[in-house]
């Protein structure tokens, strides 16, 4: 059963989501996947990223993820969630990865496949990590 959210509890989601998906992020991009990137991607790379972009990425994903799990109330169960957080990450991911394949020379499919199954995950667990958090808040 959908209840109303608080805008305390649509904080500490969204905040579970951010801690989430920065820490699964930072760990896939620095040290499980790093070199993966690094082989496949070679030229395309910053030498190091670039923090504006990637802090504005990493404060508005989570944001939208929130608003879009929480928009009618917490979700029905944490599995739903759970579901509707991957379609928008393969969605997102998928987006971005299928850009790149149709503009970037030297953007490999290889590339673009490992990280829409990668985003549809994270995502997915942020989606967990905010339910989660939401249902706790909204128990009686």
């Amino acid at each position: 059963m959908q209840t109303s959210v608080t805008f305390g509890t649509a904080v500490l989601a969204y905040l579970a989501a951010l801690a989430a998906l920065t820490v699964l992020d930072g760990l896939w991009l620095g040290w499980v996947a790093k070199s993966f990137y690094a082989t496949e991607m070679g030229a395309l790379m910053n030498e190091s990223p670039r923090i504006v972009p990637a802090a504005l990425f990493y404060l508005l994903y989570p944001a939208a993820l929130t608003l879009l799990l929480l928009w009618h109330g917490t979700p029905a169960s944490i599995g739903q969630a759970v579901l509707q957080a991957a379609v928008l990450g393969f969605m997102a991911y998928g987006t971005y990865d299928a850009t790149n394949l149709a503009v970037l020379k030297g953007f490999s499919v290889r590339v673009a496949l490992v990280d829409v199954v990668w985003g549809t995950f994270a995502t997915a667990m942020a989606g967990w990590a905010l339910a989660a958090t939401a249902a706790a808040r909204s128990a009686p």
